[in-house]
């Protein structure tokens, strides 16, 4: 009999660990069938960058949800900007959070007049027009981008969730605002293959840490999925696909995170 117990145990650990967490129909309705603009609604030629100003404004304006990366300044401002180093975008050697606001602002995005917006200037832009995405990078001041994240959200008056690809992250808003929706970005494990040792690539590929986050919905990169994966949004997790550069994606997924290219602003 004991040795029965532990097959079991062993049989149904992995699925108890990727269960999702249980959420309104209301805060799903927010987003279900919803085409969402990843950096905003910017140009492949970054001639309108991702996540600039007028990128928002496009995709405010047109009635598309926004998808946007928020992180910390040196001096401890929320700022929108996905990459960790500001090379590829601003042409600048350097960390993100190596230089305060003030300092930031003295690079542009991909040559153009666009600069590095604050995140609240950004809800100030939105101001409630469209339902908005907010991704927290992965960092090691994570209390604090949770906290003042926070703050900012619960100051506005529009429609919201959160994500990140760090689960503690998403366990945090778990414990500490459990009424927003919350979700776990991933890919394959071997997509992490070349930012995470082959033991994380497997747990963060497999959201084997939502046992802690118990997200609402599961963001994974288009394409196939892991076995658990499929159980999670089978168990009710909602299926937000990115990034999609056609159409294609919206008879398999929830929410689509979507660029260059202009969708339907509804498809469900």
């Amino acid at each position: 009999m004991p040795f029965i117990i532990i097959i079991a145990v062993f049989i149904t650990l992995p699925f108890y660990l990727v269960f999702p967490g249980c959420l309104g129909k209301e805060k799903k309705s927010w987003f279900y069938g919803k085409n969402i603009a990843h950096r905003g609604l910017f140009s492949a030629d970054q001639s309108v960058p991702e996540n600039s100003m007028t990128a928002f404004e496009n995709a405010a304006d047109m009635g598309y949800g926004i998808e946007l990366d928020v992180q910390l300044t040196k001096d401890g401002k929320v700022v929108v900007f996905h990459d960790d180093t500001l090379d590829r975008v601003c042409g600048v050697k350097g960390r993100v959070n190596a230089y305060t606001f003030e300092e930031l602002r003295n690079f542009s995005l991909y040559g153009t007049d666009e600069k590095i917006p604050l995140f609240a200037d950004v809800l100030k832009l939105v101001d409630g027009r469209v339902p908005m995405i907010v991704e927290l990078k992965t960092t090691k001041q994570r209390k604090e981008l949770c906290e003042k994240t926070l703050s900012l959200l619960r100051a506005y008056k529009g429609v919201y969730c959160i994500e990140s690809f760090d689960p503690f992250i998403v366990k945090w808003f778990r414990f500490h605002a459990k009424d927003i929706m919350r979700g776990q970005l991933t890919q394959r494990p071997n997509d992490f293959k070349n930012d995470a040792p082959a033991i994380a690539a497997f747990i963060l590929g497999n959201t084997l840490f939502n046992f802690l986050a118990r997200p609402h919905f599961i963001a994974h990169r288009i394409g196939k999925k892991t076995p658990l994966i499929h159980f999670c949004e089978a168990a009710g997790a909602m299926k937000v696909a990115w990034t999609s550069h056609d159409k294609t994606a919206e008879k398999d997924y929830d929410v689509v995170i979507f660029e260059h290219y202009l969708p339907d602003i509804k498809y469900k």
